[in-house]
C-alpha cells in the first residue's frame, strides 16, 4: 500500500452502512481507526511548532472551558489533509439525506476541494483543523462550530492519546435537543487513534409530525488525569 493511500484505506475499513445508522440514531458514530499510535505522536508533536498555526485559543480566557487550541494553517501536514479528502465523500451522502428530510437545498458539491472554493469565495477563507490540548482538570464547554454562513453538518475528532494510559476522563460528550422533549446528552471515550463522526450544528429526529431540526452542542468533560490530544476535522472553512 502506498503512503499516500493509507488513510483512505482506513477510512474504507468501516462498516459504513453501521456507521450511518449510529450516526442518524444518536448524532454520533466511532469510526474506525485512523490513525496509528506512530502517527499520534508526530501529531502531537506538531503542537509546539508555532509555524504550522494560524492562531491560538485559550479556553479560559473566552470562557469556552478550560485548556487550548491551535488552528493549523492550510496547506495541512499530509495525513490531515489526506484523512479530510477520505472521509468528505463518505460524509456527504448522510449530509444530503439529513438535509432532504429537513427540507432543505443540499448546497455540497462532490468534491471537498470544490465545497471549499464555495466556502472562500463566500468569504470563509480560513483553515478550521484544530490540535486540541488538555491537561489535568482541563475541559471543553459545550459549543458548535459553525465559522459562517456555509455549513458542512458532519465533523470528525480523533483522541492522539490512549485513554487509561495517558490520560483519564475526557469523554466527548453531545447534547441533543429534541423537540418538545428533555435534551438527551451521550458520552463516549474515544479509544485511541480512532475516529468519531458527529453532528456539527443539527440534525433530523423523526416525529408524528415529520421530521425536526434537533440542535447539537458538543464539548469534553474534565480531564481526571494526564493529558489528552485531539485532532478535529472541521469540513467547512471560516470566515
Amino acid at each position: 500500500m502506498s503512503t499516500r493511500d493509507r488513510w483512505r484505506e482506513r477510512v474504507e475499513s468501516g462498516d459504513w452502512a453501521a456507521i450511518t445508522a449510529e450516526v442518524n440514531e444518536y448524532g454520533g458514530a466511532l469510526l474506525p481507526q485512523l490513525l496509528s499510535p506512530e502517527e499520534t505522536e508526530e501529531i502531537r508533536g506538531l503542537y509546539g511548532r508555532d509555524e504550522l498555526f494560524r492562531s491560538t485559543v485559550d479556553m479560559g480566557r473566552h470562557r469556552f472551558g478550560r485548556g487550548e487550541y491551535r488552528y493549523f494553517h492550510a496547506p495541512y501536514p499530509e495525513p490531515v489533509e489526506r484523512l479530510k479528502q477520505a472521509l468528505y465523500p463518505r460524509l456527504l451522502p448522510i449530509a444530503r439525506d439529513w438535509w432532504a428530510k429537513l427540507g432543505r437545498p443540499a448546497p455540497w458539491p462532490d468534491t471537498l476541494d470544490e465545497w471549499l472554493r464555495m466556502c472562500h469565495d463566500a468569504g470563509q477563507p480560513k483553515s478550521t483543523a484544530i490540535l486540541l490540548r488538555y491537561a489535568e482538570k482541563d475541559w471543553n464547554a459545550l459549543h458548535r462550530d459553525l465559522y459562517g454562513d456555509l455549513v458542512f453538518p458532519l465533523q470528525v475528532v480523533i483522541n492522539l492519546n490512549e485513554p487509561g494510559v495517558d490520560h483519564t476522563g475526557g469523554e466527548f460528550l453531545l447534547l441533543e435537543q429534541r423537540p418538545r422533549a428533555q435534551s438527551r446528552g451521550t458520552a463516549t471515550l474515544l479509544p485511541h487513534g480512532h475516529g468519531y463522526l458527529f453532528t456539527t450544528r443539527d440534525r433530523p429526529v423523526e416525529s408524528a409530525r415529520g421530521w425536526s431540526a434537533a440542535p447539537v452542542r458538543h464539548g469534553v468533560s474534565a480531564i481526571r488525569s494526564g493529558e489528552r490530544h485531539t485532532l478535529a476535522l472541521v469540513f467547512h472553512d471560516a470566515a
